[in-house]
């Protein structure tokens, strides 16, 4: 099978150039190294709200977006909704060519403050605290349940960089010292709100973002320099509003490709240039969960509403190499590990397929407490963990066979994903941030 994939292989090897470059970002953008939701140690088994939690800081504001770890220190966004903003009206937006207006769209008649905060890895000390933007903000509505900083931030080990659509992308220093700003005008996401996160490449000095707009348009792709924000490069798309981030996966010859999906088009990009090098079909559905890459020149694609649909990409030509019609939910990201693709439902029922073949490995894993999904899972020391809107995770074996290990609650709802680092679980609540980790004398498996 062209651009067959070599069970096991994975194991970061294809990430082992990004890993050296990133040495003091050891979890440095949306779902770690690569994009791959893995970790390269094992995390946590067991946990309550009174066992195992090392520290809990409470966050002011509403945020959805993951925190990156960077040496000993974490960043994580927020944004407080104040004051009314008189005068402060959404933009009109049209489906169809109708307007259209979300029933669960609301927010931009509120003035905002976008925060950026960094915490003492270890003991949950507030470092320091920025505000990005401020005042009558809103450009556009939010979805109801969603937040103005959804998007996670990025980092090189030297900057940090965080993407808030109109409101700008924005690189610090790690002391908190404003680098520079850009602005790209107004996004529309038809009052949803962005959810894209910033994609970094070391290796290229750059940061990638992908922003579909509305109907597709002004939708556009970029490369930004890391060093300075200029734009080295800038594509338009004439895609629909989407909400995944994009994926960097190598080529065999060597070429970094950008992956980007969308509801018509799933396009590849040499990530150094901006060339179009492919286009194949898309989803078919709205681009809300990220594509994952396999390490071996493999990306997967899904969308999960309003039909499912799971593809294999191969990232040398695009060629679609399986596709699979169920298991995918509306939000959460599929994962790739040893061979295995899994899904993950808005009810939380896990789907394992066959990366090679997309045949179905065992389908209909269901959690043992019902509830929504909007976290995407994450792996850590061959165990798949994976967290409802109630705020459980449940511990699900990894491999052919389907078995949920351990579910431990966090007694707060939880939408962002998790982040482990050095044995120790980063999950942020609605309200507050938590480490995760047994005590050093408990002998637990970590």
């Amino acid at each position: 099978m062209k651009g067959a994939i070599r069970a096991g292989v994975f194991a970061f090897v294809g990430l082992a150039v990004a890993a050296s470059a990133l040495a003091q970002a050891e979890w440095p953008q949306w779902r770690g190294l690569g994009g791959a939701g893995k970790a390269a140690s094992a995390a946590p088994t067991h946990w309550t709200p009174e066992e195992n939690i090392r520290w809990r800081l409470p966050l002011e504001g509403r945020g959805h977006s993951s925190p990156i770890v960077v040496d000993d220190l974490l960043f994580v966004t927020s944004a407080v909704s104040g004051d009314p903003a008189p005068g402060n009206e959404a933009i009109i937006h049209f489906l169809g060519g109708e307007e259209f207006l979300h029933p669960d769209s609301l927010g931009a008649d509120r003035k905002l403050d976008i925060l950026l905060f960094a915490i003492g890895r270890h003991d949950g000390e507030v470092r320091w605290r920025r505000v990005v933007r401020s005042g009558a903000l809103p450009y556009d509505n939010r979805h109801r349940v969603g937040s103005y900083a959804n998007p996670t931030p990025a980092s090189d080990g030297e900057r940090i960089i965080v993407w808030f659509g109109t409101h700008g992308l924005h690189a610090f220093d790690l002391a908190g010292e404003a680098l520079w700003s850009r602005d790209f005008g107004g996004v529309g996401t038809v009052g949803m709100g962005v959810g894209v996160s910033p994609v970094l490449d070391p290796e290229l000095g750059l940061v990638f973002l992908q922003n579909d707009m509305e109907e597709g348009q002004g939708s556009f792709l970029v490369g930004v320099e890391t060093a300075t924000g200029e734009v080295r490069w800038r594509l338009d798309r004439g895609e629909r509003v989407g909400w995944a981030t994009p994926v960097i996966e190598q080529a065999p010859d060597g070429t970094r490709v950008l992956v980007a999906v969308g509801t018509t088009t799933n396009q590849g990009y040499d990530a150094s240039t901006g060339e179009l090098l492919w286009e194949s079909e898309g989803l078919g559905g709205n681009a809300v969960p990220s594509p994952v890459p396999s390490g071996d020149g493999v990306v997967f694609a899904a969308t999960g509403y309003p039909r499912k649909r799971v593809v294999a990409l191969d990232v040398a030509d695009g060629t679609e190499l399986w596709s699979y019609q169920k298991g995918q939910g509306y939000v959460p990201s599929p994962i790739y590990h040893r061979g295995q693709l899994y899904l993950v439902s808005d009810g939380g029922i896990l789907t394992a397929l066959d990366g090679g073949t997309g045949e179905i490995v065992y389908e209909g894993g269901r959690m043992p407490l019902p509830a929504r999904y909007f976290s995407s899972p994450l792996i850590a020391g061959e165990r798949l963990y994976l967290t409802s809107e109630d705020g459980d995770t449940h511990i699900v074996r990894t491999g052919p066979r389907f078995e949920v290990l351990a579910t431990n609650s966090l007694g707060e709802p939880v939408m962002a994903s998790p982040v482990v680092v050095g044995g120790t679980m980063y999950l942020r609540g609605t309200e507050a941030l938590y480490a995760i980790a047994p005590a050093a004398d408990s002998g637990e498996d970590r």
